[in-house]
């Protein structure tokens, strides 16, 4: 049977600013990815999050970004390389030390808005970010853009890393993602995201809005947990996978080329 992940955007509240239905979110997704504080989320949040996700077996993920959180870490940003690696380093690290202190593990890494969008684009800002990360927690699943520059950089890193593809999002035609910016760029429907994403995940490949369908390694899902329609959004997602007989579970990982 083939299987595919579920994972969504999340922790990304900040004292009483409340953003996203993460509670909800729980019970539909099978990973999660939890901010480090940077983009969004605090130290309280990220233990609710992390604490929440360990009780409902759910695979939990440090998601760290830019230190931007007026711009929600959307607003991209040029670093030294030197203090690029040790902003993703910090930010892991207080992943793990919450983590551990609720009894939970983070199992993978994902990087969030303008610099997973940056390194999607550029090998060399995505090896400096993943390379990072790799001296730290060696073992940890990078979880990449399908069919970009993530992809092959961890391709060549050898390290355990899984696929992605959003149900919320449009495509160029060279894999990676539609500008914010642009009209379409975000999908809001349920009915039209899930059978979209049923179809990529049967094909195998990315199915952009213009151009060829792209072959990827699909291992897993991505739902931003911050949008209005989230929740509805999984629960389609989930129900159109598992009715076409797919299933919805963690992803292992895989290393080298699909």
């Amino acid at each position: 049977m083939t299987s595919v992940d579920l994972n969504a955007d999340m922790g990304e509240s900040f004292g009483p600013w409340v953003m996203g239905q993460d509670a909800a979110l729980l019970e539909v997704v099978t990973s999660a990815n939890v901010a480090c504080g940077f983009h969004a989320g605090d130290w309280d949040v990220m233990a609710e999050t992390m604490t929440t996700a360990r009780a409902r077996g759910v695979g939990i993920g440090a998601h760290p970004g830019f230190a931007d959180l007026q711009g929600f870490g959307r607003r991209r940003m040029h670093l030294p390389e030197r203090s690029l690696r040790h902003m993703v380093q910090y930010q892991l690290g207080a992943a793990l030390g919450m983590a551990r202190a609720v009894g939970a593990e983070v199992r993978h890494l994902k990087l969030h808005g303008a610099l997973s969008n940056m390194t999607s684009e550029d090998e060399g800002l995505a090896e400096a970010c993943y390379g990072a990360a790799l001296e730290v927690v060696p073992e940890i699943i990078v979880m990449v853009l399908a069919a970009t520059a993530q992809q092959r950089v961890v391709e060549r890193l050898g390290c355990l890393w899984a696929g992605e593809i959003f149900a919320d999002r449009a495509y160029n035609a060279d894999a990676t993602l539609v500008d914010r910016s642009l009209p379409g760029a975000v999908l809001h429907d349920p009915a039209e995201a899930a059978p979209r994403i049923v179809k990529m995940v049967q094909a195998g490949a990315i199915l952009p809005e213009t151009g060829d369908p792209i072959p990827a390694g699909i291992d897993t899902i991505c739902l931003h947990g911050d949008g209005a329609t989230a929740l509805p959004m999984a629960r389609a997602v989930r129900g159109a996978l598992e009715a076409a007989g797919i299933e919805v579970k963690a992803f292992e990982g895989r290393r080298g080329a699909p």
